[in-house]
C-alpha cells in the first residue's frame, strides 16, 4: 500500500481549476521531488495532503488514512514544512521547540531528550539560546525541520524548503534531507532547484496547469524527455556553411546554432537509430576545410527534461 495516494485529486477557486484529477502514488520511504510551473498546483497539493485544504472533490490518502475523514489520526503521521516559518517575537530556539513538543504531548525527560536529539539532528544545538528570528534563512529553514521531527512522523510533506537559501545552507539542507530519507522518512518535497533533486530524489513528479504529466523514476524522466542525441560542435569560421553540411547528413534531424560566450556554438540532433558515431561529424567537416574547435554530447539533466516535458503554462 503506497505511503501517499491520491485519487482524482480536484480542487476548485471559483472558476479556477487549481488540480485536476491528480493521481499520485508514493511508496513508503520514497523521496519524491514535485516540480511544475508557479501556479502549477504544488503548493495545492501539499496542503491538501498536510490536511489544511479540503479537496472539492477526490480522495487523498496518508498511510491508508483518508484525508478530511481521519485527520486526528493523519497528523501525527505527517510534519508539514511550509516555504516560510513563522515564530513568537523573542522566542529563544529550545522554547519553539519545548512549545511544539508540548503540543505533541510530549512531556517531562522525555520532551528535554526529544528537544535535544532533534537539535543534534539538524546541527543546531549551538544555537538552543539564540531568539529565532535573529536566525539565518538557513538557520530557520532547519529549525522548521527540526519541529516537524518532534513526534517521530512517518511522512515530511515540504513545501519549497531551499527558496531564498544561499548555495551553503542548500547544501547543508541537502544533506539534511538525505540523512532523513536513510532514517526511512518518506518525502514529498516541492523545489525549483532541479539539479538539486535530480540528486536527492529517487522518483519525479511533473505537474502543470493541476494536471501531473509525469510520475516516475528519475531515469525514466530523463529518457521520455531525450528526443534523440544532441551534439554540441564548435569551428572556426563559416558557422552557417558548417551548419549546412551537418544538417544534409542522413540521420540528423536538426540542426541549429546558439551564440554562447565562447562563440557560436551548432547544436545536431542525431537519430538514436541512426547508427551515427559522433566521431564521423568532426571527420566530415575536417574533410570539407573546417577547422572543428569543439565537440561535447549534450548530457540530459532535470532542468532539461523539465523544459522538454512541460510548456511553463499555469492557470
Amino acid at each position: 500500500m503506497p505511503m501517499i495516494e491520491t485519487v482524482n485529486l480536484t480542487k476548485k477557486y471559483a472558476e479556477l481549476t487549481a488540480l485536476n484529477n491528480l493521481n499520485l502514488s508514493i511508496n513508503t520511504g520514497d523521496c519524491y521531488g514535485f516540480i511544475g510551473p508557479n501556479g502549477a498546483g504544488k503548493t495545492t497539493t501539499i496542503k491538501i495532503l498536510a490536511t489544511l485544504l479540503k479537496p472539492t472533490w477526490g480522495e487523498a490518502r496518508i498511510d491508508g488514512k483518508v484525508i478530511g475523514y481521519q485527520n486526528r489520526e493523519i497528523r501525527p503521521r505527517i510534519g508539514y514544512v511550509p516555504d516560510f516559518m513563522g515564530a513568537y517575537e523573542d522566542m529563544v530556539v529550545e522554547e519553539y521547540l519545548d512549545f511544539f513538543a508540548a503540543a505533541y504531548n510530549i512531556n517531562g525527560k522525555q520532551r528535554r531528550q526529544v528537544v535535544g536529539d532533534v537539535l543534534e539532528l539538524t546541527d543546531l544545538a549551538y544555537k538552543r539560546d539564540a531568539e529565532v528570528n535573529s536566525l539565518s534563512r538557513g538557520m530557520q529553514q532547519r529549525l522548521s525541520i527540526a519541529r516537524v521531527l518532534l513526534h517521530d512522523p512517518k511522512v515530511l510533506l515540504m513545501d519549497e524548503p531551499a527558496s531564498g537559501l544561499d548555495p551553503r545552507a542548500r547544501v547543508e539542507i541537502r544533506e539534511l534531507l538525505k540523512e532523513l530519507r536513510r532514517m526511512g522518512k518518506t518525502i514529498l518535497i516541492s523545489s525549483h532547484i532541479l539539479h538539486e533533486l535530480a540528486e536527492l530524489c529517487n522518483v519525479i513528479g511533473i505537474i502543470e496547469q493541476g494536471e501531473l504529466i509525469f510520475s516516475g523514476p528519475v531515469d525514466e524522466v530523463m529518457a521520455r524527455a531525450r528526443v534523440g542525441r544532441v551534439v554540441q560542435i564548435g569551428v572556426e569560421a563559416r558557422v552557417q556553411e558548417a551548419a549546412k553540411l551537418l544538417s544534409q547528413v542522413a540521420g540528423i534531424t536538426k540542426v541549429i546554432i546558439t551564440q554562447e560566450d565562447r562563440g557560436p556554438v551548432i547544436h545536431c540532433t542525431i537519430d538514436e537509430e541512426a547508427g551515427i558515431a559522433i566521431s564521423d561529424l568532426p571527420s566530415r567537416l575536417i574533410t570539407a576545410g573546417f577547422r572543428v574547435t569543439t565537440l561535447t554530447e549534450e548530457k540530459i539533466n532535470l532542468e532539461t527534461a523539465f523544459m522538454r516535458l512541460t510548456r511553463g503554462l499555469v492557470q
